[in-house]
C-alpha cells in the first residue's frame, strides 16, 4: 500500500516538532521550565545586529525586584506603584498612570501585572492593599510569579500568597500569611517564588515553629502540610528527583534541609547559619549533590545517600565560591556562579576544585554584586543580564569565559529576565521591555 502524498513523513513531523518546541519554549516560572537557568529557544546571532537587538516594545511599571515569568503569550511580574496624589473628592478612584487600564489602587499596594506578548498591552492587574513599614529595600516585590495550568501564583513581599486566573486575573484563592499564620518577615521581605508538586504550591514564608514551608492544595487553597522549623531566608526551594523519590531541598538562614514534598516532613538537615540569614540562591542538584552558595561563608557540597535521609558534607570552599543573589548555573561536571569579589568563576561539582575566575569582566565589582545567568540550549552559549542593564552573551567553558557581545538594554536592575520565543523581556524600576533576539 502507498503512503497518501500528502501526509508528512514521520521524519519530518518529528523535525517540524523539535523545532517548533524549541521555538516555543516559554519561561513560566522563577529559572525557567526546568528551574535551572536553562532555556531552548532559537539561535542568537554571533554578532550583535547593527543598532542592536530591535526592540518590539517598551511600557511603564512601577518598582520592585520581581522577575518575569511568561506562558502562553502572556507576561507577568509584580510591582509596587506609587500612590497618586489626587484631590479628596478623586481619592476613591486613584490611579497609576503606568496602566493602560486605569486600575483603581489601595493607599499602599502591591500588584500583579499581565501583559500581551506581542504588544506590551496591558490585558489585566490585580492589586492589593500592603503595608511594608520599615521593610529594608523596600520598594517592591521581590518573587516571580508561577504560571501552570492556567493559574498563576504569587508571593508577595509581606506574605501575600494569591491565586489567580492567568487570562483574566481574576482572584481565585488568597491568604495573608501574617495575619493567618504568623509569617515573620526576614529583613529585606519574603523572597522565594511559590513552587508547583503536583496539586500542591509550596511556599518559604518562616511560619514558626513547624512552618518553616507551607504547601496548599493549589485549586483551593486549602492548606495541605507545613514543615520544618526554621525562619524564612529568601532562596526558593528546589525539586528534584534522587534514588526514585521526589525531593525538595531548601535553604534557610541555618540549615540545608531536604523535605518529602508530599507531606513535609523534614527528612534531613545540614547545619549552615548564615550571617545576616542570606540564604539567597536557589541550590544546584546534579548526580546526586546539592551545591548551595554563601555571600559570607562560601559554598558547601552535600553528597544524597540512597535513603531519604542520607545526606553528608562532600566539601566546603569560603574563599572563592561566595555567591549572593546571583543563580549559579551548571554543565558537564562545572559550575558557574558570581564570587563576591573575584566575579564569576567556575569549579567542580564533585571536588570544589576552583578553575578560573573572570576578574568582574561581566559585571562591576560591588558590595552586592548581581548578574542574571542563562544558558542558551544545550551547548556552553550563555546571557546574562547584569546589575547595569547589560545584556551578555558568550561562552562558558572549563576553560575560560568568552564575552561574544554586549548591549544596553535596561536601566540598572536585579530583576531576572525570562526568554521566550523569540523574544528576551526585561525589567528594571521603571519600565519593562521586549526586544526581538532569534537570528535573522
Amino acid at each position: 500500500m502507498t503512503r497518501p502524498s500528502f501526509l508528512p513523513s514521520l521524519t519530518a513531523v518529528l523535525i517540524l516538532s523539535v523545532t517548533l518546541v524549541a521555538r516555543a519554549e516559554d519561561w513560566p516560572q522563577w529559572r525557567g521550565v526546568r528551574s535551572d537557568g536553562s532555556w531552548n529557544g532559537p539561535k542568537l546571532p554571533e554578532k550583535l545586529p547593527d543598532g542592536g537587538f530591535p526592540v518590539v516594545w517598551k511600557k511603564p511599571i512601577a518598582a520592585g525586584y520581581s522577575g518575569i515569568a511568561v506562558a502562553d503569550g502572556r507576561v507577568y511580574t509584580l510591582d509596587r506603584p506609587t500612590p497618586v496624589k489626587r484631590e479628596k473628592k478623586d481619592a476613591p478612584n486613584a490611579t497609576d498612570p503606568t496602566l493602560e487600564d486605569a486600575t483603581p489602587l489601595p493607599p499602599e499596594s502591591e500588584r500583579v501585572l499581565c501583559l500581551d506578548a506581542k504588544s506590551g498591552r496591558v490585558l489585566w492587574s490585580h492589586a492589593y492593599a500592603v503595608k511594608y513599614g520599615d521593610l529594608d529595600y523596600g520598594k517592591g516585590p521581590r518573587s516571580t510569579p508561577t504560571i501552570r495550568d492556567g493559574r498563576v501564583y504569587t508571593l508577595g513581599a509581606v506574605g501575600h500568597l494569591h491565586c489567580l486566573d492567568a487570562v483574566s486575573g481574576k482572584e481565585i484563592w488568597a491568604h495573608d500569611l501574617v495575619a493567618s499564620r504568623g509569617a515573620k518577615l526576614p529583613t529585606w521581605g519574603l523572597a522565594a517564588s511559590p513552587v508547583i508538586f503536583g496539586d500542591l504550591v509550596i511556599v518559604h514564608p518562616g511560619c514558626g515553629k513547624g512552618g518553616c514551608f507551607l504547601a496548599f492544595d493549589r485549586k483551593s487553597g486549602r492548606e495541605i502540610w507545613s514543615g520544618g522549623d526554621d525562619p524564612a531566608g529568601y532562596a526558593t526551594p528546589l525539586l528534584v528527583r534522587h534514588a526514585g523519590r521526589d525531593l525538595l531541598v531548601g535553604w534557610t538562614p541555618e540549615n540545608i534541609v531536604g523535605l518529602d514534598p508530599a507531606k513535609g516532613r523534614v527528612l534531613w538537615s545540614i547545619p549552615y547559619k548564615v550571617t545576616y540569614g542570606v540564604s539567597i540562591a536557589t541550590p544546584i542538584y546534579r548526580d546526586g549533590i546539592v551545591l548551595v552558595c554563601g555571600y559570607w561563608d562560601g559554598s558547601k557540597a552535600i553528597r544524597l545517600g540512597e535513603k531519604p535521609e542520607q545526606a553528608e558534607i562532600l566539601w566546603e570552599d569560603s574563599k572563592t565560591f561566595r555567591g549572593l543573589m546571583s543563580q549559579p548555573l551548571y554543565r558537564d561536571g562545572k559550575f558557574y556562579l558570581l564570587d563576591k569579589t573575584l566575579g564569576v568563576v567556575c569549579g567542580e561539582l564533585t571536588t570544589g576544585n576552583h578553575l578560573w575566575s573572570d576578574q568582574n569582566q561581566l559585571t562591576k565589582r560591588d558590595r552586592n554584586p548581581q548578574v542574571n545567568l542563562m544558558w542558551l540550549g544545550d551547548r556552553d552559549r550563555f546571557l546574562a543580564l547584569n546589575a547595569e542593564g547589560e545584556m551578555i552573551v558568550g561562552r562558558l567553558t572549563p576553560a575560560r569565559m568568552q564575552e561574544d557581545y554586549r548591549a544596553k538594554i535596561i536601566g540598572p536592575t536585579w530583576a531576572h529576565p525570562a526568554l521566550a520565543g523569540d523574544c528576551l523581556f526585561a525589567r528594571d524600576d521603571s519600565e519593562i521591555v521586549c526586544l526581538r533576539i532569534g537570528a535573522k
